[in-house]
This record gives C-alpha cells, sequence and structure tokens, in this order.
C-alpha cells in the first residue's frame, strides 16, 4: 500500500487531488492497473483480511424512485496496515437524456490508517467502471470455459463500454462480440468504436436482448434495468454470466445454474436484490452458494470444473475493491509526481 503525507512526516496535512485526467496518465485508463490490484485485493477479502461495513443506500424518494437513483457510502481497510477509504456514490438513471451527464458519479476518500487523516481524493467513476470489468476478467479467468470466444453485451454504455474493452484487452481469442442496446444508437456508437481499437473483432448489434444472451459464452448486462428479463433458457449450455448490473436474470437463472458466485454474501444478500429475494422465500441459502470469488482466486474454492457448467457471478460491487484501485492509483500519481497537492488547513 502507497506511503502517506501526514502531519507527522510532513509538518502539516496535505491531500492529493487526482481528477480523472490524472487517473489516466498512471495508466488508470487501461484494465491491467485494476486486474493486478484486485487480484491481491479479492484473495485479502477472501482471508479475511479487510474490513468492509454494509454500504448505506440513500434513496430520497424512498421506493417509490427508479432502482438506480440513489447515493451509496462504501467505506472499507484493505491490508495490513493498509489503507483506509470511502467511496460516495452516485447515481440517477437519466443523467444522460435529461442533463447529457454519465449517469453515475463518484469520489473517493482515502485515508492513512496510521493517522486516520485524508490523504487524497480521487475521481471515482473510472475507477468505478474499470474496476468493475476487472471483476468480470478475474471471474472470466476461473469461471469460462478456456476456449470462449464469443461475448454478449446488454448495455451498451459506460460501465458496458469498460467490460467490452477490458475483456478484448485482457483474453485474446474473443472474435465476436455480440451487442444490444434498446437505444440502437447506443450500439452503433460503441461498434464504432471497437472496431476502430480492435479491427480483428467480429461486431453484431442483434434486434433482442435473447438474440444477443443466447449467442454468448461469455454475458454481460450492464443495465439500470429493474426488471428481470434474462430467462434460464437463453443461456446455452457452458456460459458463464457476469451479472454485472444485478436485476437482469429472473429468478430460475439462479436456482437452474450449476453454480453461483458472489463477490461477497452479505453484500449480496440485502436491499431485495434477486438473491435477496430467494433467501426470504426460502428458495436459496449460503448452503447453496458455491464460493465467494475472492475463494476462488485464493485457490480454497473451484472454478470451473467442466465445460457444460452454467456459472452465475452476481458482483453487487465492494467498497474494498474501490479503496485497493484508488490506492494502487494514488501509488503511482506519487512515484509519477501527479495530481494537485490541497492543504487541509
Amino acid at each position: 500500500m502507497p506511503a502517506s503525507t501526514t502531519p507527522a512526516d510532513a509538518g502539516k496535512p496535505r491531500i492529493l487531488y487526482l481528477n480523472r485526467g490524472d487517473i489516466s496518465s498512471v495508466g488508470g485508463d487501461r484494465s491491467d492497473l485494476y486486474v493486478q490490484a484486485l487480484a491481491d485485493a479479492l484473495v485479502l477479502h477472501a482471508e479475511g483480511r479487510t474490513i468492509q461495513p454494509l454500504k448505506p443506500y440513500l434513496r430520497v424518494h424512498g421506493k417509490e424512485g427508479h432502482i438506480a437513483d440513489r447515493i451509496i457510502a462504501m467505506p472499507a481497510h484493505v491490508g495490513e496496515p493498509g489503507i483506509s477509504g470511502l467511496k460516495w456514490v452516485g447515481s440517477k438513471h437519466d443523467n444522460p437524456a435529461r442533463v447529457g451527464l454519465e449517469r453515475a458519479s463518484a469520489v473517493t476518500v482515502l485515508n492513512d490508517p496510521a493517522t486516520n487523516y485524508p490523504i487524497a481524493i480521487v475521481e471515482g467513476g473510472l475507477i468505478s467502471a474499470w474496476r468493475t470489468a476487472a471483476v468480470t476478467v478475474l471471474a472470466a479467468r476461473h469461471l469460462a470455459r478456456k476456449d470462449f470466444t464469443d461475448v454478449s453485451l446488454i448495455g451498451c454504455g459506460v460501465i458496458g463500454t469498460a467490460q467490452i474493452t477490458a475483456l478484448l484487452q485482457q483474453f485474446g481469442h474473443i472474435s465476436t462480440v455480440h451487442l444490444y442496446d434498446w437505444r440502437r444508437e447506443a450500439a452503433d456508437a460503441l461498434v464504432a468504436r471497437i472496431a476502430a481499437e480492435y479491427p480483428e473483432a467480429t461486431l453484431t448489434v442483434a434486434d433482442s436482448a435473447e438474440q444477443a444472451v443466447r449467442a454468448g459464452d461469455l454475458v454481460v448486462p450492464c443495465t439500470v434495468t429493474d426488471q428481470p428479463y434474462i430467462e434460464a433458457g437463453w443461456l446455452k449450455r457452458g456460459a458463464f454470466l457476469s451479472n454485472v448490473s444485478i436485476m437482469d436474470v429472473h429468478k430460475e437463472v439462479f436456482l437452474a445454474a450449476d453454480k453461483v458466485v458472489v463477490d461477497d454474501w452479505e453484500q449480496s444478500n440485502r436491499e431485495k436484490k434477486i438473491i435477496n429475494q430467494l433467501v426470504l422465500e426460502g428458495k436459496f441459502s449460503r448452503e447453496q452458494l458455491h464460493a465467494e470469488l475472492g475463494e476462488i482466486l485464493a485457490g480454497s474454492r473451484p472454478g470451473r470444473e467442466t465445460d457444460d457448467e452454467v456459472i452465475v457471478l452476481n458482483p453487487m460491487g465492494m467498497a474494498v475493491e474501490d479503496i485497493a484501485c484508488a490506492a494502487e492509483v494514488y501509488r503511482r500519481a506519487l512515484d509519477a509526481g501527479v495530481g494537485t497537492w490541497l492543504d487541509l488547513y
């Protein structure tokens, strides 16, 4: 974990502010940084060497509002002595259409555990997108078939773009990408972008979510839906589904899957998400869960064992992931002399 600038070693406390451009300049606009940072952090989490309180959801309109309209506080401590921090992430589902902004925005505050003083404020939107994609990459290494070639992406926004870009960066054997978005122009725009960077990939825009899902060896939904639409029968044998946007799959997808994996059981079993609904109905339990992802990365639980298994990952998104990635960005920024120093007082 990075060294810090604190009152004890610098005379007066300062905070390093890193904007999106700063993050990109130290490698934060590609997947490698995040894959490496998360491989370590998820194993630490599986070994009980992190602290992560359940994240509270602030919903101004309560249950009457859209499921994606919320602000979430995500605190965590990673490693020994490690680093502490908080991601404060806000989301409004109609931001792109209504005000021309990304759906989600975030800032991450890092704290030095020796003093608990803040040492960095880091733009969190770019990190959020890439760390989410890196989780899919790490999971795919263990849960997808080794010879998978077809990736299906549902939802072609910021998160979906990072997902498909990270997968193409990390898996050179991907041959075909199937895309679907209810806004055809979003899918077409992503096709143009991917084609420019990865001309060897075959890109197809599906006419429906079902058509895209049925074609995929690896399926990644990245939408803001609050209503499930993916049916168990859509998934081919041997498919791996990285359920990034959580609410896209019907309950029977979990019940029919050969293995269900989460990033963190306590985080997944709450807020009336699909797994929580199944638990409340008595249809699913911790005992029926195959593993947490960190257990698979650590080697204490197996990943894919046969080519025909259907495996579902339900990644709620963890503060541990954001803090570990922000800490690596901060360390690189210190080494490179990047960012703006702010006096705390």
